[in-house]
């Protein structure tokens, strides 16, 4: 009995670590997805203080760029990316929140980010989130969490609250992000790592139902 189990696991090993099959090369995936689902992105969490450490960006909402040739609501034949064109575009809906663009240039992640990246979450508290972070927090209508930047913070009755916007978007979004309580923060961005969601974002908008517009 123990020499079969010898040989059933040198098959074993033999399969997953040499052999050329697709069913080999589909058991390494398996293995990979349940050990970084189940092991490494708990851990994560854990380390970070947050059960959100790793989101994907799924929209264009963050992008100072223009999308459908749009920039915050204007159109354009042509732009040239920049923080000055986008201030010059976008800059007046955050002067009338007393966001100049000097402390505008000072926030992290002033050039914003783009569809694609994924955003590293630190724990976010009222201690440490500050007006120009990048707050990641449950929305009220959809599944997956909104990632927008922090415009205004305030206290009711001991308690914190805040508002966000895109910076691609002409202002916050009415019922979403214009009084966020902590109870629907997951985290605050600290990391950005280039196009490493695209895996992610094809598998959702394969899947997402028409006229859904994540993270706008």
């Amino acid at each position: 009995m123990e020499k079969k189990w010898k040989q059933r696991g040198k098959k074993a090993w033999h399969f997953f670590w040499h052999s050329d099959s697709f069913a080999s090369f589909f058991a390494n995936i398996l293995v990979a997805f349940l050990i970084i689902k189940f092991i490494m992105y708990p851990l994560l969490g854990l380390t970070l203080g947050t059960s959100f450490p790793i989101v994907a960006v799924i929209s264009e909402s963050m992008e100072h760029g223009l999308h459908n040739g749009v920039l915050c609501d204007v159109p354009f034949s042509n732009f040239k990316e920049s923080l000055d064109n986008y201030w010059k575009t976008c800059g007046s809906w955050y002067e009338k929140q007393e966001i100049s663009k000097e402390e505008f240039k000072s926030f992290r992640f002033d050039q914003g980010f783009d569809k694609g990246d994924v955003v590293v979450l630190w724990r976010a508290n009222s201690n440490n989130v500050h007006i120009g972070d990048i707050l990641v927090f449950k929305s009220n209508r959809l599944p997956q969490p909104i990632i927008h930047r922090v415009v205004k913070i305030w206290q009711e009755e001991g308690k914190y609250y805040y508002q966000t916007k895109g910076d691609h978007n002409s202002g916050s979004i009415s019922g979403e992000e214009t009084k966020i309580d902590e109870s629907r923060i997951y985290g605050k961005g600290v990391l950005r790592v280039p196009y490493l969601g695209w895996v992610k974002i094809l598998f959702v908008e394969a899947v997402r139902p028409l006229g859904w517009n994540i993270q706008r």
